[in-house]
C-alpha cells in the first residue's frame, strides 16, 4: 500500500524531522490490534450486518485501531458536490447525518475522492496543500487521514480519521485505514447490488401481477361470452356444449388465480382448489346442490391438479345433466387420500346408469374428456350404480407415473 504499481501513491505531508517511526512494543501491539480489527470488520461485512450499523461499527473500530478520537464516513452527494457525514464517532450531536463538507480537490477528502490517492495531513495548522474544512477547525483537529471508499461502481465517499493529539500518522496507519475502507467498500457494493436486485425483483413482481390480472380478466371475458352464447342458443345441445366449455375455462381460471395468489407455481392445495371449484359449479348448475367434503389437505403438482379438476368438472356437469333430467338434486364430491393416492368420488341420487354402461366407451364429449385426462394422469375411473343414483370413482397417484412424463 506504500507506492506499489497497483496502488496510487499516498499524498503524505513531509516530515520536518526526517526521523523514522518508532517501532516500540506499544506500536507493535497496535499493529496486532489493527489486524484483529480488520478481521472483525470482515466478519461483520460477511454477516450482512445492517448497513447503518456496519458504518457506525467501522467508525468505532477504525478510531480504536488508530488510537484517534474521531472518525467519520463521508458519503458523496453528486448533486450538491459535497460530502455528508453519514456515520462517525467522537462528534457531538448535530454532526452525523447533518454536517457537510466540501468535495472539491482543494479539500483533503475531495482530493482523495477525485484522485483515488490517500491523504495524510499530520499538521493541519501548517497545511498548505489543502484547505482545512471548517468542521475540523471547529473541533481542534490537528492531524487527519483520508482514503476513498471505492466499490465496483462509483465511489461511495471517503473514510476519514481525525485526532487532536500530537504525533503523526504513518504509512502503516494508512495501510490499516485503507484495509478498513476496502472491506467497507466491498460491503457497500454488495448492498448496492442487493438493492438493485430487490428493485428488479419488485419490478418483476409488479409485472407478473399485471400479467396475471390480465390473464384472469381475459379468461373471465371468454367464460362470460360462452355463457351468454349458451343462454341465447336456440339449440339445447349447442347451449350444453357452450356451458361445458365455460365451466372448463372457469376451472383453469381458478387454478391460475390460486397460483398467482400463493406464489407457488409448482403445486396446488387440492382441497381448497376443488372446494372453490364446486362453489363455481353450484352457480352453473343452479338446480342441483353441489356439495364438497374432504378428509385432509394435500398438495399436488399444478398440472395434475388442473387435470383432476377438469375431470371433476366433467363428472359434476354430467351428473347435473343426466342424473336429474326433470328436477334437481344433490351432487356430492368427496375426497380422501393416503400417502400415495387421492380418491375422489362424485355421487348423485338420480336415475342411475343405463344398463351395460361402460365409461371407456362413452360417446359424450364429457366422458371422452374424462377418460382422456385419466389416461394422461395414469389414473383409474370407475362407474357404478348406487341405490339411488350413480357414483364415479377417480383414483390418482400423488406422484406422476413414468408414462405421465412429457
Amino acid at each position: 500500500m506504500s507506492g506499489g504499481s497497483d496502488e496510487p501513491a499516498p499524498v503524505v505531508e513531509p516530515n520536518p524531522s526526517g526521523d523514522a517511526p518508532d517501532l516500540t512494543l506499544r506500536a507493535l501491539n497496535q499493529r496486532i490490534r489493527q489486524q484483529e480489527i480488520l478481521a472483525e470488520l470482515g466478519v461483520l461485512a460477511l454477516q450482512s450486518t445492517p448497513f447503518h450499523d456496519l458504518l457506525n461499527r467501522t467508525a468505532e473500530l477504525t478510531a480504536e485501531g488508530l488510537q484517534a478520537e474521531f472518525c467519520k464516513l463521508l458519503e458523496y452527494l453528486p448533486g450538491e458536490k459535497r460530502f455528508i457525514v453519514r456515520a462517525g464517532v467522537g462528534w457531538s450531536d448535530g454532526v452525523v447525518g447533518v454536517a457537510t463538507v466540501g468535495a472539491d480537490a482543494e479539500s483533503p477528502a475531495g482530493f482523495a475522492l477525485r484522485t483515488g490517492k490517500p491523504v495524510i495531513s499530520n499538521h493541519l495548522e501548517n497545511e498548505e496543500r489543502f484547505r482545512t474544512p471548517e468542521l475540523l477547525v471547529k473541533y481542534g483537529i490537528r492531524r487527519a487521514m483520508n482514503v476513498i471508499l471505492q466499490g465496483d461502481g462509483s465511489p461511495y465517499g471517503v473514510l476519514e480519521v481525525d485526532s487532536r493529539a500530537e504525533g503523526e500518522f504513518v504509512e502503516h496507519d494508512l495501510a490499516f485505514l485503507q484495509g478498513a475502507a476496502n472491506i467497507l467498500g466491498m460491503a457497500i457494493e454488495r448492498q448496492r447490488h442487493e438493492r438493485s436486485l430487490k428493485a428488479a425483483l419488485e419490478r418483476q413482481r409488479i409485472l407478473l401481477n399485471e400479467i396475471n390480472h390480465r390473464v384472469k380478466n381475459s379468461l373471465s371475458i371468454v367464460r362470460s361470452m360462452l355463457t351468454l352464447q349458451a343462454r341465447s342458443a336456440d339449440d339445447l345441445a349447442v347451449a350444453s356444449h357452450l356451458e361445458m366449455a365455460a365451466s372448463r375455462i372457469a376451472t383453469i381460471a381458478r387454478a391460475h388465480e390460486r397460483l398467482y395468489r400463493t406464489g407457488d407455481v409448482e403445486s396446488i392445495e387440492l382441497v381448497k382448489y376443488l372446494g372453490g371449484l364446486c362453489e363455481d359449479l353450484q352457480g352453473t348448475i343452479s338446480r342441483c346442490a353441489v356439495e364438497f367434503e374432504a378428509s385432509q389437505a394435500v398438495a399436488i403438482a399444478t398440472d395434475r391438479a388442473v387435470q383432476i379438476a377438469l375431470i371433476v368438472t366433467e363428472l359434476v356437469m354430467n351428473a347435473g345433466k343426466y342424473a336429474y333430467p326433470k328436477a334437481g338434486g344433490p351432487i356430492r364430491v368427496h375426497m380422501t387420500n393416503d400417502a400415495e393416492t387421492v380418491t375422489i368420488t362424485v355421487r348423485d341420487e338420480g336415475v342411475g346408469l343405463p344398463a351395460g354402461f361402460d365409461i371407456n366407451r362413452g360417446r359424450s364429449m364429457g366422458l371422452r374428456v374424462v377418460t382422456a385426462l385419466a389416461a394422461q394422469l395414469g389414473a383409474t375411473v370407475q362407474a357404478q350404480n348406487r341405490n339411488p343414483g350413480a357414483e364415479f370413482i377417480l383414483q390418482v397417484s400423488l406422484q406422476p407415473h413414468q408414462r405421465d412424463e412429457r
